[in-house]
């Protein structure tokens, strides 16, 4: 299951960034409804990300005594995984407070305070979710060692 876990929360990662586009097209179409199902569905998988990762976490430590997945690769790729990995771990620590804001501001129908912290909290959501994918793929794929 170990293995498994980085797989799922990079899933997890990418279905959250679809789900974000989708609910930022839809508002820009002044779709409401739309907007607020995509954008909670983007947090509940948020949520159910936030799980995963600290499962696989837990479990990584119980069976290798670390928490984290050493990086392979060298040279200039070291400095852009841990430029990539510290951005996000960074701004990953402001979404859940920046997005419950956000959410409550929404369904408040707060709509000019939602807007003023929407333009911040998306591209920061977004970007924490797309670079979780490549973190990912930098980590387990295009510089794993077999």
């Amino acid at each position: 299951m170990t293995e498994l876990l980085p797989a799922v929360n990079a899933t997890l990662n990418a279905t959250s960034t679809v789900l974000l586009l989708l609910g930022y097209s839809y508002i820009r179409s002044k779709q409401i409804e739309k907007h607020r199902r995509m954008m909670l569905s983007a947090f509940v998988i948020s949520i159910i990300f936030l799980a995963c990762y600290l499962l696989h976490k837990w479990m990584l430590f119980q069976t290798t005594g670390s928490y984290n997945t050493t990086f392979q690769g060298q040279g200039i790729w070291r400095t852009v995984y841990f430029t990539i990995l510290i951005t996000h771990v960074t701004l990953a620590a402001t979404v859940p407070v920046l997005a419950i804001i956000t959410i409550r501001r929404g369904l408040a129908m707060r709509l000019d305070p939602h807007r003023r912290i929407a333009k911040i909290t998306l591209p920061i959501w977004l970007y924490v979710s797309v670079t979780g994918v490549v973190v990912y793929f930098m980590l387990y794929h295009w510089f794993a060692t077999p």
